[in-house]
């Protein structure tokens, strides 16, 4: 043992200070005190470190061993060092009322065999040197997970942010249409998770859903530009091409290194597939039918109709926010649940207002 930790010894008794003194004083700096404030005034003094044991007698004048014992549990000390009663008590009632209070083990007074108590002392200090530094070196490696884990978080939004924005370059869509959806999205489901009972999802799952739905068209990388760009209406033929970007996105997903194992890659996934899904079974590429299609990729789906519709593009002059929701809200585009459907309506003005009205927040 280091000579410099200290041992708090608390007797009213000085010659059985001494005793327990004599026991330790080459392993320890010895600190005495007469009675339970003294000893809390001591353990609470913050320029001192605790000592590595706490020997306390149990029937002391001016605050007793049990009251220190409760004063200890109530600031959350009992388990930061090992603590002994010291007693000449020898009742099973008084032992078991120790334990309960946290003490790690019993010195009977007298003291027969010195060397027996010096043992246990030793041994339960070392036991708590053990079980501290291994808390330690949890809470080391949990600290250098959260670091590759935020490290992680921070380069799958990249990821997402440059995909994004490769695939808004190519169509012919908004520079802007990536980020109203994402906003959007996060709109909806805060409304939803508010004000829905039936529809939970965390502050942490909200953002990652929003940024998911960027990814939604990230399959159109794929299509040619001539289909993805052309100003009319497509053929038969291309019309099915341009419906594989569903496809073709999950097969990219699938191929980003380190982008697999989470949630993220899970909401991006299903986005990326089923949000040209429809509620009565008519979409693709799957034909999934109401609620097998997750509510928060409905959700991603009815943001892309309705930005489509209120945005010029290529092949459209864009429509009023009156028409776009009358249209949604009577089944012209899309075919959603009627909750989605209310949670829409009772949301659609802000959300024009936010997203379309006001200018765009800043990166």
């Amino acid at each position: 043992m280091a000579a410099s930790r200290s041992l708090l010894i608390v007797d009213d008794d000085e010659i059985a200070r001494s005793i327990l003194s004599a026991i330790f004083q080459d392993e320890f700096d010895i600190i005495e005190a007469e009675n339970g404030r003294q000893a809390i005034a001591l353990l609470t003094d913050s320029t001192r470190p605790l000592p590595a044991a706490l020997l306390l007698d149990y029937m002391m004048p001016d605050m007793d061993g049990f009251a220190v014992l409760q004063y200890l549990a109530d600031n959350d000390l009992s388990f930061q060092l090992p603590v002994f009663l010291i007693t000449a008590e020898t009742s099973n009632e008084i032992a078991l009322r120790a334990f309960e209070k946290g003490v790690d083990d019993i010195i009977n007074k007298p003291i027969s065999v010195p060397a027996i108590v010096q043992k246990h002392v030793l041994n339960a200090i070392e036991l708590y040197q053990i079980k501290n530094n291994l808390e330690k070196r949890v809470e080391k490696q949990i600290a250098i997970i959260r670091e590759q884990t935020q490290t992680l978080k921070e380069t799958h939004l990249s990821i997402i942010d440059m995909l994004s924005t490769v695939i808004e370059f190519r169509s012919g869509e908004s520079g802007l249409h990536v980020s109203r959806i994402r906003r959007a999205t996060k709109l909806i489901l805060e409304y939803a998770a508010q004000h829905l009972p039936d529809v939970q999802f965390s502050q942490h799952e909200i953002e990652a859903i929003s940024n998911a739905a960027a990814m939604h068209d990230i399959g159109k990388v794929s299509v040619s530009d001539t289909i993805l760009n052309k100003p009319g209406r497509l053929t038969t033929e291309e019309f099915a091409e341009m419906k594989k970007h569903t496809i073709y996105g999950c097969s990219i997903l699938q191929q980003i290194p380190f982008f697999g194992n989470d949630d993220l890659y899970k909401y991006c996934y299903e986005i990326c597939r089923h949000h040209h899904e429809r509620y009565d079974g008519g979409g693709y590429p799957d034909g999934l039918i109401g609620d097998d299609i997750p509510f928060y990729t409905q959700i991603v789906s009815l943001a892309d109709v309705y930005d489509a519709l209120v945005s010029e593009r290529v092949y459209k002059k864009a429509f009023s926010h009156e028409k776009a929701k009358a249209m949604i809200m009577n089944g012209e585009c899309g075919v959603f649940s009627d909750k989605l459907l209310s949670c829409f309506g009772e949301i659609s003005d802000m959300l024009y207002h936010q997203l379309y009205e006001l200018p765009p927040p800043s990166v």
